[in-house]
């Protein structure tokens, strides 16, 4: 039997810039190729910004100026600029910066010296450089490896710090920045500060009202009463009811959005239905006091405890070491400011008591449909074997591929066959319709329990009560590439934005990008997700290539398949525009046939011909080359 060694020469030391690399989720997260808002891209993006926000914090710089471009992210501020003896240190050695000192960041947001250092070693290319009175420090890097390190030198610029980065293609595989992840951040970053005006990419960003311009942006359609914007020392919330099923939250730790929450959104929570039961001195059920409640709050915490580097959960049980607990602070504040605003305004309060009631009533109404609905979830799931489920799940806190977790809803035997087979079973489920779902656009959740397909569905993704329970991070929607498929997708989305718009909203549910052709020729294979991408491979390959069509999922080998949900996986992340309502987009491709949609569908029908008339014109082609040759 042999024995394993561990001597002096099994110990390894590796410097900061190796263990960032070595493993980079222990500080940004996850990798991802930007399909995701928390993509580790983001956050090199977000670590960078948090030291601008910081110096506006501080009273130094009001404008900010961020740029991308082929994958270069460049960001400017004008504040006090990094110390010029200094540049080189903050940016590459480990537990450096200037947050310390709690008297200078007394309220930071980031305060362990890694956040840049992480950009710097996940960056295939990194230069910064400071302006202080007239003076200039630059510094180039590449991985973390210092590659320019020039003098100080005189300019006429204006004091601040500028950071340009590309994310190392080694680490982040075929990434891609997507606009309206860098908008919402942005405007995050605007709604928390204002008087700060941020340029992206030639536009502009700014609030005037804080959190309060927050929900009207982000609100889908109008409130059932106007926004009660309520501010203190340390905290700032704004809630309303809108007209959607579930709660909605937008939540922030000096100034960093919590997008999983944590103890402050739990705090208000708790707070806002007490305070709004004691107004009516009436013992209702706190879900249906917060049903349909659309809510952000902001506190200031003092050294703040977060789960994770990437700071998207907040632990912090005071709002400062030795202090007030956060549930106290919450709680004080809604006590005196929402019980004040309600005796002043009560319209609003009247408002308020009828949503409760008739969310009270709703509630009463599904009680004997959800038990049934229950036990005949668990039959069917166990019997029909429609849920072929993973290993790992989202609520697994402590399992470090939990993000990973994947529920793929399928259309047909063959496509959930070919995608079971294929999949990862640690992480990936998979989730077998029977024909077309319901169109639930108009009707009441009383169909989520009493249609068997949508009962199950809720039930594999365990969000019946509380969202906190969903079992996968990602819920991918594959169905065939043609008219059918895009119809079963649509029926899905309006299950999902009619009656759990929160999975939207963040950021849970996506597209399943498959290829829509195969180009061959001889032992060289191209998979083409577009009809440029098709072109481009007949260019590459030949015109004499044999092109391959695929029209639906099942039409794929498993062998295939495993590399279109594997490393190489294409996900169209599904994002609900600020500009647009979910319920005029669904009124709009799920109601009743008006002219303008009569149109959109011929236009598109009309694409998918052209571009059929062109493939078989080219197949043509090829068959007489091959013959001529």
């Amino acid at each position: 039997m042999t024995e394993n060694n561990y001597t002096e020469d099994n110990i390894r030391s590796l410097d900061w810039k190796e263990h960032i690399r070595l493993r980079p989720g222990m500080y940004i997260g996850k990798l991802g190729d930007g399909a995701s808002a928390d993509d580790g891209i983001y956050i090199l993006m977000k670590e960078v910004i948090d030291n601008c926000i910081d110096e506006f914090v501080m009273g130094n710089g009001k404008k900010i100026v961020i740029k991308t471009k082929d994958g270069l992210v460049s960001v400017r501020d004008y504040g006090r600029g990094i110390p010029l003896g200094k540049v080189v240190d903050v940016v590459s050695k480990i537990n450096t910066g200037g947050k310390y000192d709690s008297k200078a960041f007394k309220k930071s947001v980031g305060l362990n010296g890694v956040g840049t250092k992480a950009v710097n070693a996940l960056s295939s290319y990194f230069k910064v450089y400071a302006v202080r009175d007239g003076r200039k420090k630059e510094a180039v890097f590449a991985r973390g490896v210092l590659v320019e390190d020039p003098p100080v030198e005189d300019t006429t610029e204006q004091n601040g710090t500028y950071v340009e980065f590309t994310p190392d293609d080694q680490v982040f595989k075929k990434f891609v920045f997507k606009k309206p992840y860098i908008d919402k951040m942005i405007w995050n970053y605007c709604y928390l500060n204002r008087g700060l005006t941020i340029h992206f990419n030639g536009e502009r960003y700014i609030s005037k009202n804080g959190l309060k311009d927050l929900l009207e942006n982000n609100i889908d359609g109008d409130p059932l009463y106007p926004i009660i914007h309520l501010e203190g020392e340390d905290i700032e919330v704004a809630f309303t009811h809108g007209r959607t099923y579930g709660e909605d939250y937008y939540s922030f730790v000096n100034g960093q959005h919590t997008t999983q929450g944590g103890t402050h959104q739990s705090a208000f929570r708790e707070a806002v239905a007490k305070v709004i039961k004691d107004f009516f001195n009436k013992n209702y059920e706190s879900s249906d006091v917060r049903q349909s409640i659309v809510a952000a709050v902001a506190v200031k915490v003092i050294e703040p405890v977060f789960e994770s580097q990437t700071k998207t959960k907040l632990g912090s049980q005071e709002i400062e070491p030795g202090g007030k607990s956060m549930r106290a602070f919450v709680n004080d504040f809604l006590k005196t400011k929402l019980d004040n605003f309600l005796h002043r305004n009560s319209d609003v309060a009247d408002i308020i008591e009828k949503k409760i009631k008739q969310s009270e009533k709703e509630r009463k109404e599904l009680s004997g449909i959800r038990k049934l609905a229950r036990e005949r979830a668990k039959k069917s799931s166990l019997h029909n074997k429609k849920l072929r489920d993973c290993r790992v799940h989202l609520t697994d806190l402590k399992n470090e591929r939990r993000e990973e977790t994947t529920l793929f809803i399928t259309e047909g035997d063959s496509a959930s066959g070919s995608i079971t087979k294929s999949r990862d079973v640690n992480t990936q489920a998979v989730f077998s319709l029977r024909g077309k779902p319901l169109n639930s656009y108009g009707l009441t959740k009383k169909v989520v329990y009493e249609n068997e397909e949508f009962n199950l569905i809720q039930a594999a993704l365990d969000i019946e009560d509380e969202m906190d329970n969903l079992r996968y991070n990602k819920i991918v929607i594959a169905t065939d590439a043609d008219v059918d498929g895009m119809h079963i997708r649509m029926l899905l989305l309006t299950f999902f934005l009619r009656f759990f718009p929160d999975l939207v909203k963040r950021n849970h549910v996506y597209v399943l990008q498959t290829p829509l052709f195969r180009v061959k020729k001889k032992k060289k294979t191209i998979y083409c997700y577009s009809d440029e991408e098709r072109q481009k491979a007949l260019r590459e390959l030949g015109k004499t290539a044999e092109i391959t069509r695929f029209k639906g999922l099942g039409e794929i080998s498993p062998d295939e398949f495993k590399h279109f949900i594997g490393e190489d996986i294409r996900l169209e992340p599904v994002l609900v525009s600020k500009d647009a309502s979910i319920d005029e987009t669904l009124a709009f491709f799920m109601g009743k046939n008006t002219p303008d949609r009569q149109e959109f569908i011929m236009d598109n029908l009309r694409v998918e011909k052209d571009l059929e008339e062109e493939i078989a014109k080219e197949s043509s082609e090829s068959e007489n080359l091959d013959k001529a040759s």
